[in-house]
């Protein structure tokens, strides 16, 4: 048996060693070699230490001091810089010393989602049978090589600090693999307008809802519409709400960031959502911003594709409107400031597939919206026409749109079709479409007295309906019984 003095000595010992252990400087996954850093912003340096212990970090000619609180917990900010291509050394010192290697300064993005934005480069072969359009010019899987853009991708079970301080990657090689293509070509797009170093972190997961991204006690809201009718809770949906914010989202704050991409819907549109889904994202978005405490950071998302839901077999009763209700539903975001959406309707190649792959047109529609809106290029067209304004003229509906670009075109040089018209019994026929300037001029023999007007509204509509920039025209209804109330 043991003595009393050697288990005491034993546990002495391991007290010291434990202690030790968490006395340890530590860094979340995050903050790593390889990592870009946000230019022209504060940048938050953070991680646990033993408590009241004394860190430093330097970089760039920055030096700056804190001590870990009680629980261990430290943070410093280091002043904004400018974008550089020099690889530059962070030093993070405590009783232990971390040297972070290879660092860049320039633009981060977070993408987030489900299987549409998680669609990883690895399915590179798919984009050959891609029957629109053009494929990317070059074979990015296997011949990117632009040690300039850094990617980031986020784990759900790796998240934990880690000793390595490994996670960012250049985009190039194995590393690029499993990382979202959308993503990817957002930055390769990017780049090539800002010429500075870009970074990526790739945060989504197959088929989540939106619930697991939203922090749980930020769900629990019951949204007032401007009607003075209160919705029931958000949280009553289910979905297993903050599921992925916390394991996911959660250990990227603060990390400085330029904006957020989105590119979810799909799950929750199976459930025939539409105003409460408009809610939820908008909680989203402004639990998101406050996370990072700015209330004005970029958030561009993605209108979910045409998919045939009403062919879904389930308790619910599916109909090809449900789709574009939905789409009205993600299109209510706009009324938050810096939001901003693009629109696949013409991306398709068969609304039995659920992941279409033209996800390099994508990345670049979304990186037209990031250099018109994000950075100041108001040049580059990044919107197909927009529903401005109707009204009736004669026996016929004029249609004024908003970012008509070079002008209003067919696509194809047939006459526009998925515009349909009503009279006050609310029965729409297909209208015929005319392009007037920056107007569309409905009408239809059925309707001789319209009312309301409808374009694009089907789960399957691929309109030939864009501006001469090649953007498609986004789906709209003049009845929207949302639009003022949300």
């Amino acid at each position: 048996m043991y003595s009393n003095k050697l288990i005491f000595q034993s546990l002495s010992i391991f007290l010291v060693c434990t202690f030790n252990l968490f006395s340890q400087v530590t860094l979340p996954k995050i903050l790593g070699h390889n990592m870009v850093i946000q230019q022209l912003k504060n940048v938050p340096v953070w991680g646990t230490a033993g408590p009241g212990e004394k860190i430093s970090v330097t970089f760039a000619g920055q030096n700056k001091t804190t001590v870990a609180d009680s629980s261990g917990k430290w943070s410093v900010k280091l002043k904004p810089m400018k974008a550089s291509f020099t690889p530059q050394e962070m030093i993070i010192k405590g009783t232990n010393t971390i040297v972070l290697k290879n660092i860049l300064i320039g633009e981060v993005w977070l993408c987030s989602g489900q299987s549409n934005m998680e669609y990883a480069m690895r399915k590179y072969s798919k984009f050959e049978t891609a029957v629109k359009g053009q494929r990317p010019p070059e074979d990015d899987l296997n011949k990117a090589n632009n040690p300039n853009i850094r990617i980031f991708l986020d784990r759900r079970k790796y998240m934990d600090p880690s000793p390595e301080h490994l996670g960012w990657e250049s985009a190039m090689g194995k590393p690029l693999v499993d990382f979202s293509a959308v993503g990817y070509y957002f930055a390769k797009d990017l780049y090539s307008k800002l010429h500075v170093p870009i970074g990526m972190i790739s945060a989504a997961v197959p088929g989540s809802r939106i619930e697991p991204w939203i922090e749980a006690s930020k769900m629990e809201i019951s949204p007032k519409m401007k009607n003075g009718k209160i919705l029931d809770k958000l949280s009553k949906d289910g979905g297993d709400p903050g599921k992925f914010y916390n394991t996911m989202i959660e250990p990227l704050i603060p990390f400085s960031l330029k904006g957020f991409l989105w590119y979810q819907g799909e799950s929750n549109c199976f459930l025939n959502e539409n105003i409460r889904y408009a809610y939820k994202f908008k909680t989203l978005i402004e639990s998101w911003r406050n996370d990072w405490n700015d209330s004005k950071l970029p958030f561009y998302f993605v209108q979910i594709a045409p998919y045939a839901y009403s062919t879904t077999k389930d308790d619910r009763q599916h109909t090809a409107e449900n789709l574009p209700e939905f789409w009205e539903a993600q299109q209510l975001a706009l009324h938050l400031k810096n939001t901003n959406t693009v629109v696949i309707t013409d991306l398709v190649d068969s609304i039995a597939d659920l992941h279409p792959g033209y996800k390099w047109e994508i990345g670049r529609r979304l990186s037209l919206v990031a250099a018109n809106k994000a950075y100041g290029q108001k040049n580059i067209i990044c919107s197909g026409p927009v529903y401005k304004k109707m009204k009736i003229v004669d026996h016929a509906i004029e249609i004024t749109f908003l970012n008509t670009g070079g002008g209003l075109t067919s696509r194809d040089g047939k006459a526009l079709n998925w515009f349909t018209i009503a009279g006050t019994d609310g029965k729409f026929s297909a209208a015929k479409a005319v392009i007037k300037e920056d107007r569309i001029i409905l009408s239809a023999r059925e309707v001789p007295n319209p009312v309301s007007a409808r374009f694009g509204w089907n789960e399957a509509a691929q309109s030939n309906f864009i501006n001469k920039e090649g953007l498609p025209a986004v789906p709209f209804r003049t009845d929207n019984p949302w639009d003022k109330l949300f």
